[in-house]
């Protein structure tokens, strides 16, 4: 989330303060890929259809944030990418389509909202497909601009066309995540119909559930050699800090992957520091770690603390261990 008092450091700062010193995990992957919560234009007005109490918008030059982290992905489909209402949207599509940075979840019309954003990297051609449950007042439709918005109910029919989207995109590209905003703000574990709904995004052939809009972090389910992070929790922004639920608390989530599933993540401990992502002092991380640790063994997967990259650790089984 770049907007607010984010956005107001980077009046003066340089482009690539807010990514601390987080920069070299960014460089070290082939593809970087976010979600991202606010709105870069320098146009339109604080949306006033329907009752809104937060808006988000980044100046349009702050899209050199992006570009700084070698930023690839962004997922739009979020209760903030229409804060500043339709003109600020469809300028930042041009925005990001200018930079060549690959977007997904909001569109002029339901068909771009819907559309995957496809790139190439270290041989592989990846599609990433982006929806929302929230703010449904905000679904694109043929005529209006707007998100591609999901009910996270099985027998729903857009539910079921999201499905059909997975499955024809796993045909055609070598590799599939679905980025989901989905759910309340809080609580650290996933409700069941979200446990549900992201196993049969992978049944349909998703490779990674990138699961965001709760501010905090929930565990991680490796299922049929695929990953699903129901939560990736908060990376950056200006929110203040519940002091149970630590919503300044999150990971650089990074995805090994081989063929059409996920070798290995490794995540690495963050906090939010001064309108900054910060890597965890070594104390803190390791608390970080060990909530997640606890939140993944209620899900079935097994992680481990690595020493020497400072970071947590799962594994996929092998096909055969999958097999037994």
């Amino acid at each position: 989330m770049l907007g607010r008092l984010v956005n107001e450091e980077l009046k003066h700062a340089d482009p690539a303060y807010v990514w601390g010193d987080t920069l070299p995990l960014f460089r070290a992957a082939d593809l970087r890929a976010c979600n991202l919560e606010c709105v870069l234009s320098d146009r339109g007005r604080p949306w006033s259809a329907t009752p809104k109490v937060f808006h988000f918008r980044s100046d349009a030059k702050n899209i050199e944030t992006l570009k700084r982290a070698g930023v690839g992905l962004v997922s739009l489909a979020n209760n903030h990418v229409l804060d500043y209402e339709y003109d600020a949207l469809i300028e930042m599509l041009g925005i990001l389509d200018r930079s060549g940075i690959g977007r997904a979840g909001a569109g002029r019309n339901r068909d771009e909202a819907r559309r995957p954003a496809v790139v190439e990297c270290a041989g592989i051609r990846l599609a990433m497909i982006a929806c929302t449950d929230n703010e449904p007042e905000w679904e694109a439709t043929a005529e209006r601009p707007g998100t591609f918005y999901v009910p996270i109910e099985p027998g729903e029919e857009r539910a079921q066309d999201l499905l059909r989207s997975v499955a024809e995109a796993s045909r055609m590209y070598d590799l599939v995540m679905v980025s989901l905003h989905w759910g309340p703000n809080w609580g650290y574990r996933p409700p069941a119909e979200h446990i549900a709904f992201g196993r049969a995004l992978v049944e349909a052939g998703a490779a990674v559930v990138f699961g965001h809009s709760p501010h905090v972090f929930r565990g991680i389910e490796i299922y049929r050699g695929r990953a699903i992070l129901y939560s990736a929790g908060n990376f950056i922004d200006d929110y203040a800090v519940d002091e149970i639920e630590r919503n300044d608390e999150s990971f650089v989530f990074a995805v090994d992957a081989e063929g059409r599933s996920v070798r290995e993540i490794s995540l690495y401990p963050t906090v939010i520091r001064r309108l900054q992502a910060r890597r965890a002092g070594p104390g803190r991380a390791r608390a970080i770690a060990a909530k997640m640790e606890a939140l993944c063994r209620d899900l079935g997967t097994i992680s481990r603390w690595s020493m020497a990259e400072s970071c947590l650790k799962i594994q996929a089984p092998a096909p055969a261990e999958r097999a037994a």
